[in-house]
């Protein structure tokens, strides 16, 4: 697995845990999801991606975005 496509999974896995929080408590989990998204946008325009850095920490392979 790529730490492309670690982020990938992780940043779905974040709006499906947040979706399921904001179904069962409180719809201010949204804002996670919202987050998730800011950040992925930002991403992609400026390729820094906090996620990445710690994947690449952990070890994952480089991919061909990060």
């Amino acid at each position: 697995m790529s730490i492309d496509r670690a982020v990938m999974m992780f940043a779905g896995i974040m709006v499906l845990v947040s979706l399921a929080l904001a179904h069962f408590y409180s719809p201010y989990w949204l804002w996670l999801t919202v987050f998730v998204g800011v950040n992925l946008i930002q991403a992609s325009f400026t390729g820094f991606c906090p996620a990445a850095m710690i994947f690449k920490k952990l070890g994952i392979k480089s991919g061909n975005a990060f």
